[in-house]
């Protein structure tokens, strides 16, 4: 791989968890909590769920944008090219990405069966991710593992950001792992 085409596949790998990681922080603490002003609790459910159902597409072509450039730079190590510490950052990487992907995925289809709890995604909500009194049982059972999902996956791909920061810091120190990041994002 070519550098220009390693750095435009470093480029996409960070604007997309850039975009994963900002949109879903976005929405947990900016958009979530703002729908409170609307008086309608059904009209508060459905504003959040046509938001986030919306950014979901967004967000699923940026993780994945993201999980596709480090998986196609990822299969050309070996593993003999780096040292016990890199390789380390590496596995933990692979774990957070895969992590970052997988409740990514459940969100998407947790939001989509929360919306469809009620016509036009009118679920009542007190908040965008905070069941009200007349939020169905299900609808509720959702909500709760959608805002938990939410947070474990922020975390996550705050993980992954981190540890490319990292592994980039390491690509300045060391010839053969500046060598090899060459086919990394």
């Amino acid at each position: 791989m070519v550098p220009v085409l390693s750095s435009t596949a470093l480029v996409l790998h960070n604007l997309g968890l850039a975009t994963g990681f900002g949109g879903t922080l976005f929405g947990k603490i900016a958009l979530n909590p703002a729908v409170k002003v609307i008086d309608r609790k059904e009209e508060r459910g459905q504003v959040a769920n046509a938001a986030w159902n919306g950014f979901n597409i967004v967000n699923a072509v940026s993780v994945g944008t993201a999980a596709l450039t480090w998986l196609i730079g990822r299969a050309k190590l070996t593993g003999k090219e780096i040292d016990t510490e890199t390789r380390g950052l590496v596995i933990a990487k692979d774990v957070l990405l895969g992590a970052t992907l997988a409740l990514g995925a459940a969100n998407i289809f947790s939001g989509a069966s929360l919306a469809a709890q009620a016509p036009e995604g009118a679920v009542p909500a007190e908040t965008g991710d905070t069941p009200s009194i007349e939020t169905p049982s299900k609808a509720r059972k959702l909500m709760k593992a959608i805002d938990v999902m939410g947070i474990v996956n922020l975390a996550a791909m705050a993980g992954v950001i981190g540890i490319t920061a990292l592994l980039n810091m390491k690509a300045g120190t060391s010839s053969r792992w500046a060598a090899v990041t060459r086919f990394l994002p």
